[in-house]
């Protein structure tokens, strides 16, 4: 099922830096690596919880410094990505960790910009750029951080919410999310991950998100539940990042089975597939063996990723007359 026709709704572009791409671009840049070599670096990829895990991430970061850099990054992701059936990615990045290293803004959409076209017109697999605040920074740097985007708004088609989790309910985001929307953008949040399913109710209800990146503590309230369904809400799950980062203790014991029993509108996506054992692809092929998923369970997923997707009409009808017919 690695060739499924599906779209890829939640993964950070920066996750996608192979250990082998982080030396190669720290060559080129002249960076100091805390790490001896691949293999090291690999072996780092043990993670307690999501800080322990978003400390390496942003350690990585380091070596990206040009736009060439951000499009050799972005374009590698497309090829891998279209290899494993993804015919649609919304792709996220944050800009603020590039920003406080002294990377413009500039820089990085223009770079992931320009590798996501090269890598369309290569593969045929279409991708979009929704830019992400910290949760664990000052509010006012997401309201600069979206200034700084104004001039890139045709290169993106959205904003979210990510970092770390908890004690940082998403609710004081308010005023920055109602002024991207505004704007035109779509609005997404991480919520219900590590953080219980009140900050799925927040990022609900005072940001007004479109999707809910995650979202599998939502079992944890039925009534929650119920609105999930009846507003056909999607939630952006991410089984291999789940169990990696210590909120699902194996892939046999994912929620997903539970998720699809209640009717959730649940999609299966990579998260930081370089940093959690798998793309898009990998991740279908795993919970098909892990929770003994059938196919039509398979394409219940991947049916469910063009229906959450922010794409034409004429392309869901398009992707999704695919799998009457997919292959093996």
């Amino acid at each position: 099922m690695t060739a499924l026709p599906k779209a890829e709704l939640h993964v950070h572009i920066e996750g996608t830096l192979e250990p082998e791409m982080v030396f190669a671009l720290a060559r080129r840049n002249s960076v100091t690596l805390p790490y001896a070599d691949v293999a090291t670096l690999r072996a780092a990829h043990a993670f307690t919880d999501l800080p322990d895990f978003l400390d390496l991430y942003y350690a990585c970061m380091a070596v990206l410094r040009t736009e060439q850099d951000f499009a050799d990054l972005a374009q590698a992701y497309i090829r891998t990505a279209a290899s494993q059936g993804v015919r649609h990615a919304e792709v996220f990045f944050d800009p603020q960790a590039h920003i406080v290293r002294g990377v413009p803004v500039d820089v990085v959409v223009t770079g992931l910009r320009r590798g996501l076209d090269v890598g369309e017109a290569e593969s045929g697999l279409h991708a979009d750029l929704i830019a992400c605040f910290l949760r664990d920074r000052p509010v006012r740097e997401a309201h600069e951080t979206l200034d700084a985007l104004t001039p890139h708004l045709g290169s993106i088609i959205g904003v979210g919410l990510d970092s770390a989790e908890v004690g940082f309910p998403p609710g004081q985001f308010a005023p920055v999310f109602d002024r991207a929307r505004e704007a035109g953008l779509h609005v997404v949040a991480h919520a219900g991950e590590e953080g219980p399913p009140d900050y799925i109710w927040e990022a609900l209800d005072t940001l007004g998100i479109e999707r809910v990146d995650h979202g599998i503590r939502a079992l944890e309230s039925p009534e929650l539940v119920r609105r999930l369904c009846a507003e056909r809400m999607p939630l952006t799950a991410c089984p291999l990042s789940n169990v990696r980062l210590r909120c699902v203790p194996t892939l046999a014991e994912h929620p997903l089975p539970r998720m699809l029993a209640e009717g959730l509108t649940v999609t299966i996506n990579s998260d930081d597939p370089a940093y959690f054992g798998g793309y898009a692809g990998d991740t279908f092929i795993a919970i098909a063996d892990a929770l003994d998923l059938s196919s039509a369970d398979l394409i219940t997923l991947a049916r469910n990723s063009f229906a959450a997707s922010f794409i034409s009409e004429e392309d869901r009808n398009r992707w999704s007359d695919e799998l009457a017919d997919p292959p093996a």
